[in-house]
């Protein structure tokens, strides 16, 4: 099989290329660093149209160098290169990740690192606002100004860092504001940090961290108001159907208490808390910050207060009636689950659900709880029974 030479570039081609990079026929990479290789005899091609640069790559006969931004097998194009067949002789540089954490003296092991070159921007705003500490790798209509819109009003401190390794390289700090507001030069790299982000003392993992070690938490976990809580049994199965997951934005519409949304930031979703009563939103700041997750919450009251929030992939509805629903589906989440005491509910969500191109199903959720009696007996003490109906966009 023949072997591409694959160059991790720190912004210039490293002198350590020169004996690969000489003998080549065919030389590959983006523009910026074709530019500065001298080889007047190979075959250059431009990394910008990738599908057709792999095919020249893979068709060409002859010895062929690839020229890549930092190190090439971490978001880079060593992964096509081995879906192409192709053996690689990988020479990597340090990550621009690695070098714009270097650049400010912060350490990187407990960041998440997203990309949005050549993906969708939404999950990669989503990880921000609910990491208070990560690195987006971007592209075109995926940079710092788009980010920078998306996370508008969020407290969020930007580091976007420009051309790193370069002539040219630049390290901004800014705020989401003044990113969308700024025109930046590609390739960058944006740390997006918490404006009272702290080190993780000591992490044993890179990244986000593991899945949280249960769910369900008992009612006591929370701070409540007359046991207005969405019961943990409730709980259990709501989570189930929404599947909350990193990269998700998760509205909670009627919060309540706020369980169902820490619940769901606990799995590494992005959370909208919508509640109208202030006292409630107080207690799910509280809970939030007891728990250790971030649930950003919306005063105001549904379904009003939906039209100018972000698009979110997954909703539960825990108050209002059918026209909150309603409002909630014309957004399209991918999941839904709406929580209604009264069965007269039921019927009319079933039909908004089908009619909004969702699988819907219903079912009722009663659970009968130990409770200690004198002499060491137990009877079974009944919980409100709740109707749980629920969708998959088809």
């Amino acid at each position: 099989m023949r072997t591409v030479t694959v160059v991790g570039c720190p912004g210039v081609v490293p002198g350590t290329a020169a004996e690969p990079v000489a003998a080549a026929t065919l030389i590959a990479g983006p523009e910026r660093i074709l530019s500065t290789v001298d080889n007047a005899a190979a075959e250059r091609v431009v990394m910008g149209d990738v599908p057709a640069a792999l095919d020249r790559i893979a068709g060409h006969d002859g010895p062929v160098v690839v020229l890549a931004s930092g190190d090439p097998g971490f978001f880079g194009i060593v992964r096509a290169l081995r879906r192409r067949g192709l053996d690689v002789d990988v020479r990597p540089a340090p990550s621009s990740v690695a070098v714009a954490f270097a650049r400010i003296g912060m350490p990187w092991d407990d960041a998440l690192v997203v990309s949005a070159h050549g993906r969708a921007l939404r999950p990669a705003v989503n990880a921000c606002r609910a990491y208070p500490k990560v690195a987006v790798l971007t592209g075109p209509g995926t940079g710092p100004a788009e980010l920078g819109a998306a996370l508008s009003g969020l407290p969020r401190r930007f580091v976007v860092a420009e051309r790193l390794g370069a002539p040219g390289e630049r390290i901004t700090e800014t705020d989401p504001v003044g990113a969308a507001a700024a025109t930046w030069r590609d390739p960058n790299v944006v740390l997006v940090l918490a404006e009272a982000a702290a080190d993780a003392p000591r992490p044993w993992l890179s990244g986000a961290p593991p899945a949280p070690d249960g769910w369900a938490l008992p009612d006591d976990s929370f701070d409540h108001r007359d046991s207005m809580i969405t019961k943990a049994e409730v709980r259990a199965l709501a989570l189930a159907r929404l599947g909350p997951r990193l990269g998700d934005l998760v509205w909670d519409v009627g919060a309540g208490s706020g369980s169902v949304a820490v619940e769901c930031a606990r799995f590494g979703a992005a959370v909208l808390a919508v509640e109208r009563d202030p006292a409630a939103r107080a207690t799910i700041h509280a809970n939030a910050g007891r728990l250790g997750v971030e649930v950003a919450v919306v005063a105001g009251e549904a379904p009003g207060c939906l039209a100018d929030l972000p698009d979110p992939d997954a909703v539960f509805v825990g108050g209002g009636g059918i026209e909150v629903l309603g409002a909630c589906l014309a957004r399209a989440p991918g999941r839904v689950v709406a929580a209604y005491a009264a069965v007269e509910r039921v019927g009319p969500a079933l039909t908004a659900l089908s009619a909004g191109g969702y699988r819907a199903q219903g079912v009722q959720v009663q659970a009968n709880r130990l409770s200690a009696l004198p002499g060491g007996a137990h009877r079974l003490a009944a919980t409100n029974p709740v109707y749980l109906v629920s969708g998959v966009l088809s």
